[in-house]
């Protein structure tokens, strides 16, 4: 039995990046779903809410893209 070190480390390095750049792309939808409007009397505005939320959908559609890309990557 020959184990190839190289191909084993790289695996697990690229496996490694994109764990920390899903669960961040999913934390960040999280966040941007988690804003809420400041009232009128503190001079808020519903701007920065749409664009919260706008973001947070990219992150969710980012995430099941990538989650899509993997399923695909393994059945192929």
């Amino acid at each position: 039995m020959n184990i190839d070190w190289a191909a084993l480390g790289s695996v697990f390095g690229v496996s490694l990046v994109v764990t920390v750049a899903l669960v961040g792309l999913f934390t960040l939808g999280i966040v941007g779903l988690s804003k809420q409007p400041e009232p009128a009397a503190q001079g808020g505005s519903g701007g920065s809410v749409l664009l919260a939320r706008a973001g947070a959908y990219v992150c969710f559609a980012l995430c099941a893209a990538a989650v899509a890309y993997g399923i695909f990557l393994i059945v192929a």
